[in-house]
């Protein structure tokens, strides 16, 4: 098995090759656009890994992991119209450069595009991978619908965020790792345990996000932090400070996230505090810890050999412990 950044330098240089615009350009450059962004390229890294964990080349996997890219930029095109975002990585979002039309065409090609990947398999393949593809897409959608109403909603409670978070951002993790498992002609019962190592990855993954997004380094994170606060976000961490604080302290808590300040850097502050104070940030970094432990007592359940699962559990705890 290769290190993490070899994987990804293979799928990038891969990418350069599969993404070609033609006509008509207005659908396609948006799509090259988006897909050269940048990124952790998380989803497509375990995929290929997974395939070498189970004893077959990566470059076999390469079409799934394209297919898996592909799915996952096309729900941020997607997010970014229902958000009305202006910037994603620090540029201007597909609907933004071009026009709303534009992005959700180019979304609808994206998704498309994805599902032609499989093509590129045998047929018992093709069906394993499509079957899954289709399962994991429409729970996506399923997530993004539930955090839309959240927004709407007051009455959240933790354990339907972490339903929302595990289908918006987890399932397609999990998904990822059991295409590779699934190219690499894995047990089910390897392929569904390496599924449920990437769900609680995943998980954890979106939790850390979640912590980042207020107590991470401006200098590393790569985004405003307290996003989540200024946008009135009901995450994990919110959640839980409501859940710890007094009456008259979650009343304020209320309060603040029932305002939009023209400065917002006091509000950012009030919150953090009582996320703080309450223990609910040290909470969430126990929650991280907790679901990064199952998804290790996964790993450590399977048949595979002893090197191949230290390169799983050192990149696991490097997600749990990263600083962006």
């Amino acid at each position: 098995m290769l290190s993490i950044d070899a994987y990804r330098d293979i799928f990038l240089s891969h990418l350069k090759q599969e993404v070609i615009v033609r006509d008509p350009e207005n659908l396609y450059q948006p799509i090259d656009y988006i897909l050269n962004l940048g990124g952790k390229r998380l989803r497509p890294v375990l995929t290929l890994m997974t395939a070498d964990l189970f004893g077959r080349k990566h470059q076999e996997a390469m079409k799934a992991a394209m297919a898996i890219e592909i799915f996952h930029n096309f729900s941020l095109v997607h997010d970014d119209i229902m958000d009305d975002a202006p910037l994603r990585r620090g540029k201007q979002t597909v609907h933004e450069k071009w026009d709303l039309n534009t992005g959700i065409l180019s979304g609808d090609a994206m998704l498309i595009v994805a599902y032609q990947f499989f093509e590129h398999y045998p047929a018992e393949t093709f069906k394993e991978l499509a079957k899954l593809f289709s399962k994991t897409a429409i729970e996506v959608c399923e997530g993004q619908q539930y955090d839309v109403d959240f927004e709407a909603r007051d009455d959240v409670q933790i354990d339907q965020y972490l339903k929302m978070i595990t289908f918006k951002t987890a399932v397609l993790v999990g998904a990822a790792m059991k295409m590779g498992a699934i190219v690499a002609k894995a047990s089910p019962e390897d392929a569904n345990a390496i599924y449920d190592f990437g769900l609680n990855l995943g998980i954890a993954f979106q939790l850390m996000d979640d912590y980042l997004d207020c107590f991470g380094d401006p200098e590393t994170f790569g985004k405003q932090l307290g996003g989540d606060i200024i946008e009135n976000k009901k995450t994990f961490l919110y959640l839980k400070t409501l859940e710890n604080l007094p009456s008259a302290q979650a009343m304020q808590l209320h309060h603040l996230f029932s305002i939009t300040p023209e400065d917002t850097s006091d509000k950012i502050q009030a919150v953090k505090e009582l996320m703080v104070s309450s223990g609910a940030a040290q909470q969430t970094q126990k929650e991280i810890e907790s679901y990064t432990h199952k998804a290790l007592q996964i790993l450590e359940g399977m048949t595979i050999e002893a090197s191949k699962k230290a390169i799983l559990k050192d990149f696991a705890i490097a997600l749990m412990n990263r600083e962006i």
